[in-house]
């Protein structure tokens, strides 16, 4: 079998949370070119419909699930919903965001527990119900998207709730492939820096000077495209990367290098 063989994903069906936007639907794009079958869990029909539309282009088939995965009893029925339309070898817990950027001194508890259940507790719940059938099937990939913050701060932004919960989901991250390493499913972590998503297309937009800011830290002089975690995530839903699993994947530009 060739190198370029064993990142194919032919015959694989891939679940993206978040994956009608940004990351995640690069990610989902990527695994339909390289021959996977997508399931994508979104909060708005009209961005599940384009992203699926995309995917049938490339000759993949595609089912969606509109939820808000922070809610926990939401995300525990897109799961199963996600679940009943067939079998699922890779997921992707993608979905994530700062949202709300307050000061330590000034954020509610309510604001603090809905954000943690978004960016963590939603990573739980779709490892333990997605995970579990693959745990049976003896195969699986689990793929959760951190971030550079869980090992970096980047000052003066606040919502520390989002360091927080990153940083756990990097543990949670080695604790289940701990736990699983010996029963065929693997389970790494990306980290991504500064991407122009949508919300930070915005943010440059909005606060120019702060972006410059972050934008002249980063040594290779440019923040990355939405397109550029593509590949990391293919290699690491395929059988090229069945040798590893507990990682932490870092790709910022050499942010954290600093």
């Amino acid at each position: 079998m060739s190198v370029f063989d064993r990142l194919r994903l032919d015959g694989k069906r891939a679940l993206v949370t978040g994956g009608s936007r940004g990351l995640g639907r690069e990610m989902a794009l990527a695994f339909a070119s390289a021959g996977a079958d997508l399931v994508l869990v979104g909060r708005t029909r009209e961005s599940l419909d384009k992203t699926a539309a995309d995917i049938r282009a490339l000759g993949r088939d595609v089912a969606t699930v509109v939820a808000d995965m922070g809610d926990p009893p939401v995300c525990e029925a897109a799961c199963q919903a996600a679940l009943a339309t067939g079998q699922i070898d890779i997921l992707v817990n993608n979905v994530g965001s700062r949202q709300v950027a307050e000061p330590i001194e000034s954020a509610s508890l309510e604001t603090w527990r809905r954000l943690i259940d978004f960016n963590l507790t939603s990573c739980f719940l779709a490892t333990k119900l997605i995970g579990g059938p693959m745990l049976q099937r003896g195969w699986g990939r689990i793929i959760n998207i951190a971030s550079m913050s869980a090992w970096v701060v980047l000052p003066g932004i606040g919502g520390r709730h989002y360091e927080a919960a990153k940083a756990a989901v990097l543990q949670f991250t080695r604790a289940t492939a701990s736990d699983w390493a010996s029963r065929g499913v693997t389970v790494n972590a990306i980290c991504p820096g500064l991407f122009m998503t949508e919300p930070n297309q915005r943010w440059k937009r909005e606060k120019p000077e702060m972006m410059q800011t972050f934008l002249d830290a980063i040594p290779v002089g440019d923040a990355g495209a939405p397109e550029d975690l593509g590949p990391l995530a293919v290699y690491l839903a395929s059988e090229a990367s069945r040798y590893m699993t507990g990682a932490a994947l870092v790709i910022d530009g050499g942010y954290t290098l600093r």
